[in-house]
């Protein structure tokens, strides 16, 4: 990678509501800062565990029925198709996330396939556990989505990955997605995209992310 553009690490999940929300504009961000990516895919659930979060469905009633208000707030703001309550959530995404990984060790753009597998839960209502969805969301990208698929069933190096990510996300103190990290500062949620764009313009020094003892 080039030492002069900018390097996100994104952390995100295909069942994960933020990052689908923010996945177009992060786009954005990206090609108008010219910065280079490093997509991480991760196990959303164990991160929530690790970090004291509960899924969606385990959350205090008021949660939950805040959480719808500001859905619908963001799909106006973003002007994004989006569905309140999906057919197919929480779907496994572990086989979409490995045929991720195997594309990139194949240094192909995984950009619209992972959109389009965001998009696929929260908009489209697929099954993103589903073989046949996954091979399809991935040659509408212009992805092999069979060689693809292949892969990450029978290489069990995917898998490991995935989890060693996920580990990896946990020891970087993440407790939900999407996270962005900027030479390793951190930023939580679509909604901060705004402070991520700036702090990549003006490269002022970055604030550290430490946990509390």
């Amino acid at each position: 990678m080039s030492r002069d553009r900018p390097r996100i690490d994104y952390y995100f999940s295909f069942i994960s509501l933020w990052s689908y929300v923010g996945g177009l504009a992060f786009q954005d961000l990206v090609r108008r800062t010219d910065a280079e990516v490093t997509y991480r895919p991760i196990d959303l659930l164990a991160v929530f565990a690790a970090g004291g979060g509960k899924p969606v469905r385990e959350r205090p009633a008021q949660r939950q029925a805040y959480r719808l208000v500001e859905m619908k707030r963001w799909r106006e703001i973003r002007g994004i198709p989006l569905v309140l309550h999906p057919r197919f959530y929480p779907a496994d995404p572990s086989l979409g996330h490995r045929m991720v990984l195997a594309a990139l060790e194949r240094t192909l753009d995984v950009s619209g396939f992972v959109h389009a597998g965001l998009k696929a839960v929260w908009a489209d209502e697929l099954d993103v556990a589903n073989e046949a969805t996954l091979v399809r969301l991935a040659n509408e990208q212009g992805l092999p989505g069979e060689d693809l698929l292949g892969e990450a069933l029978r290489e069990p190096a995917l898998a490991e990955q995935e989890a060693a990510l996920t580990r990896e996300a946990i020891d970087r103190q993440l407790f939900g997605a999407p996270f962005y990290f900027f030479r390793d500062e951190p930023f939580w949620g679509q909604d901060r995209l705004d402070l991520l764009e700036r702090a990549i313009r003006d490269r002022t020094d970055a604030i550290p992310f430490t946990p509390v003892d």
